[in-house]
């Protein structure tokens, strides 16, 4: 199995990334030590690498899927629990424009991949994007899991909401949820659609009632 520093330095390669191997790989290992920050309980490791998986296996329905892969790697490498509105999203999307450019990645590549990570603030795209599609449903695969995984990413998301009162946590939870079910569809492409769409349903109803 490739390693993750190595699908880092092929998708920075594929984006345009003229840095050397050791450049790459050193941002690799320091973009880790983000994902390994002990604030995270689910926007971890084991979530970045489940987010690249689905986007290599669907890589064929987007245009670009290395700047994709990359978007992965960003989306979360910004994130503080306790930050407010979209400030993780934004702060990351700044934080991967700037680190991309600085190993090679052409400007508007960089700025392309910033874009993306913005996306996964509201998963909400736009028409005509399947890169960002492909992001936003790799993202959100998680809610399409069994039963028993899926229980233990809540649990995880209430880990990192450790410092939110109980009340306060269930009401915020559930307009999350809630929005996600106001969307035309959780997934926008048609082949992730029609393979997750009503499991997905179903766990964030379910985790609705519960939190009720």
């Amino acid at each position: 199995m490739t390693s993750l520093p190595d699908q880092f330095r092929a998708a920075a390669r594929g984006a345009g990334a003229t840095a050397d191997d050791a450049d790459l790989d050193s941002a690799a290992k320091y973009l880790l030590t983000h994902w390994a920050e002990p604030q995270r309980h689910y926007h971890d490791v084991t979530h970045l690498s489940a987010v690249l998986e689905v986007v290599d296996r669907f890589a064929g329905l987007a245009p670009h899927p290395d700047r994709v892969r990359l978007a992965a790697w960003m989306h979360d490498a910004i994130y503080d629990p306790k930050a407010l509105g979209d400030a993780n999203e934004r702060d990351s999307a700044e934080f991967a424009q700037g680190l991309l450019v600085t190993l090679g990645v052409p400007e508007e590549v960089a700025a392309e991949v910033a874009r993306l990570v913005g996306l996964t603030a509201g998963h909400a795209t736009e028409e005509n994007d399947p890169d960002g599609e492909l992001l936003c449903d790799a993202d959100l695969s998680i809610l399409a899991a069994d039963e028993e995984r899926y229980a233990r990413y809540a649990a995880a998301i209430r880990r990192e909401y450790a410092h939110v009162p109980d009340g306060d946590f269930r009401a915020g939870r559930s307009r999350v949820l809630n929005e996600l079910l106001k969307l035309p569809s959780i997934y926008r492409l048609a082949p992730i659609r029609d393979e997750w769409e009503s499991r997905a349903q179903a766990n964030l109803r379910a985790e609705l009632e519960q939190l009720a």
